[in-house]
């Protein structure tokens, strides 16, 4: 399974979307209005990246679906 290119992708934007979450909670914990623009910024790029993610995941599932 960690030898699928298809899965690896899967994993990356994943781990991609918990970061950028990470990122967001932590900057939005520090309080001040310019972290709470930054933690705003940085959710935005993270649904942007869950998107991504969910489109990633529906390609996989299709192609191991079709037996590819």
């Amino acid at each position: 399974m960690f030898t699928d290119p298809l899965f690896l992708l899967v994993l990356i934007a994943c781990i991609a979307v918990a970061v950028i979450l990470i990122l967001g909670i932590s900057t939005f914990g520090r309080g001040g209005s310019d972290n709470a623009k930054k933690s705003n910024k940085y959710m935005r790029w993270r649904i942007y990246a869950q998107a991504l993610a969910i489109v990633v995941i529906l390609v996989f599932v299709f192609f191991r679906r079709m037996g590819g």
